[in-house]
């Protein structure tokens, strides 16, 4: 199966007056699994359907490794299509809903019946071939959906909340499916999801978008331990934020939270200096000590046990609410109003400046940097 290059080059996206898409800019490598990740409203689908052709493009450059595609015939861009409410048809058996494509491409009836069959047994649906639609469950019909997007052998897939209707048990395991048949089939992949945790499961890189502005584009790993700003770090996994100063003592960086003071590594050169700052603490990292143990004091709400951690809710003393995780153990839960010591770690905290739109520590690797 070809596998290309997709570069996107400030492209415009606008209805009427009204502009989704100001200037976006991203490059897809050959084979890679990209997802678009933002809330709803973000852009993200609008930018999908622009590279599938079913959207206008007002502006900028749409490329299929060296091919703009700007002005070509969604037909003729060879792109394999999955849909959220998966758009197989009710008529037609699994077997014929996945040689659809290939019909449309006349192909000779020997070659339809190979590839066919090949994808029925990829997406291990080749006992359903002749089942209709609405004897299928949920994710059943995904599959039917993925195959024939995939029998067609196309040069990319597109894919844009394909599992977002199924429920949660179902939504991990097709996760799984999706993720190890485009390893093993290497198309160029772009993967549109709200669900963060869905993102970094299967993706190879991330794109953040927020009201149609690209955030940071990295590795799952990357974005989660050194997001670009204040809405990555709250938008992938959970975060407690917390207004919170800088302060050079002895040479050296402090993180003040209240009466805490603890120093901080990795500033980087243009901010260490005093002033105010926002701190965004993984709930992993915000650690729970004895009261009376140097610390930012806080009571405890409510502790709820999720077998291997126990998430615990708090309060600091200025009411803002924060959480911590731990692993689990035996017989051991803080009843609420606890009086509590926070520490963090500081090897793993976040720092922003005053307005969130900035990460001040090194080591933030956003490729979006490459593109300005």
């Amino acid at each position: 199966m070809n596998s290309i290059n997709i570069s996107i080059s400030h492209a415009l996206k606008k209805y009427g007056e009204s502009v989704i898409i100001p200037d976006m800019s991203l490059k897809i490598s050959s084979g890679e699994f990209f997802t678009l990740l933002g809330p709803s409203g973000c852009g993200k689908t609008t930018l999908l359907r622009m590279i599938a052709g079913f959207n206008s493009i007002e502006g900028g450059d749409f490329y299929f490794n060296d091919r703009r595609i700007n002005d070509l015939d969604p037909a003729k861009r060879n792109i394999g299509m999955v849909f959220q409410n998966y758009a197989i048809f009710p008529h037609l058996t699994v077997r014929k809903n996945v040689e659809f494509g290939l019909q449309n491409k006349k192909l000779p009836k020997e070659q339809i019946q190979e590839k066919t069959d090949k994808f029925l047994k990829l997406m291990q649906i080749d006992q359903l071939a002749d089942r209709l639609p609405d004897r299928l469950s949920g994710g059943q019909q995904q599959r039917v959906a993925l195959a024939r997007a995939l029998c067609i052998e196309p040069d990319v897939l597109l894919m844009d909340e394909p599992l977002s209707n199924l429920d949660a048990k179902l939504r991990v395991e097709m996760r799984t499916v999706i993720k190890g048949i485009q390893h093993s089939v290497g198309i160029t992949t772009v993967y549109v999801t709200h669900d963060q945790e869905e993102a970094m499961a299967i993706s190879d890189r991330i794109a953040v978008i927020n009201a149609g502005t690209i955030q940071h584009i990295g590795t799952p790993k990357s974005i989660y331990q050194r997001p670009a700003n204040l809405f990555v770090s709250t938008f992938i996994g959970r975060s407690n934020v917390l207004d919170a100063k800088l302060k050079a003592e002895g040479g050296r960086m402090n993180l003040v939270i209240g009466s805490y003071s603890v120093p901080v590594p990795h500033v980087r050169k243009e901010y260490a200096k005093d002033g105010n700052i926002k701190a965004s603490i993984r709930p992993e990292e915000l650690l729970l000590n004895p009261a009376g143990t140097p610390g930012i004091h806080a009571v405890v709400d409510d502790c709820v046990f999720l077998g291997l951690n126990t998430h615990c809710y708090q309060h600091l003393d200025d009411g803002t609410s924060v959480e911590s995780i731990e692993e689990s153990k035996l017989n051991e839960t803080l009843k609420p109003g606890t009086e509590m010591s926070l520490t963090v770690n500081t090897e793993k905290v976040n720092l922003f400046n005053a307005e969130g739109t900035e990460n001040i520590l090194e080591g933030v690797r956003n490729d979006l940097d490459s593109y300005r």
